[in-house]
This record gives structure tokens, C-alpha cells and sequence, in this order.
């Protein structure tokens, strides 16, 4: 494995079988087989809303917060969309995405995009 060990994984899909069987599947099982000491999740575009709204996703938000997966999501995408409060309450951290996402990539760190 490549010496980076933080995976960030940018998600903008809202389809809830994507979430549930790559998404958090991937991004738990991850940290718990040691396959990277650092995820973070990064919630960009439909599937804020898809959070908001899912109350298995959201259970699945909360599982992957206890196995010590970090969610962020898009402050610009969650105000739009009026669900920055209901993100917030789920501990997720709501943020603007636009320039730590292109630092990732400048830096060359490991994304992967869903």
C-alpha cells in the first residue's frame, strides 16, 4: 500500500443501494480491517438530501460515525438544499468543499469518487 494512509472518499450518487452496499460498506470495513488508518466520507450534491430524508441511511450514517469513519458534507449543496440542520444533527460536519477538495487533488491524495 502506497504510504498515504488517509482515504477520502467523495460521494455524489443518491442511489440508496450505491450508499448502503459501496459506500458504507467500503468506508466501515475499511477502518475496521486497517485497510487505511483515515477515512473521510465527503457528502456532495443529491445524496445530502438523500441523508436528510432516509432513515436507513441515516442509520448507516451513525454506524459509520461510531466505527470512526468522518462525514463531511458540502455547506453550499446542504444550504441549497435546506437540509444543513438536519446534517448537523446527524454529526455530520457541513463545510464548504470547494477548496480542500481541489488541495486533495493538487496534493495528489488517494479519492476515491462514488
Amino acid at each position: 500500500m502506497s504510504p498515504k494512509t488517509h482515504l477520502y472518499v467523495l460521494w455524489t450518487n443518491d442511489n440508496p443501494i450505491t450508499a448502503e452496499k459501496m459506500v458504507f460498506m467500503y468506508t466501515v470495513n475499511a477502518l475496521i480491517h486497517g485497510w487505511w488508518e483515515k477515512v473521510t466520507l465527503i457528502v456532495w450534491g443529491a445524496p445530502t438530501k438523500l441523508v436528510s430524508e432516509d432513515e436507513n441511511i441515516q442509520n448507516l450514517v451513525r454506524e459509520a460515525l461510531e466505527a470512526g469513519v468522518h462525514i463531511t458534507a458540502c455547506k453550499a449543496c446542504a444550504d441549497q438544499l435546506g437540509v444543513t440542520e438536519i446534517l448537523e444533527k446527524l454529526n455530520i460536519e457541513v463545510k464548504y468543499w470547494g477548496l480542500p477538495l481541489t488541495e486533495i487533488l493538487t496534493n495528489e491524495e488517494k479519492l476515491l469518487t462514488i
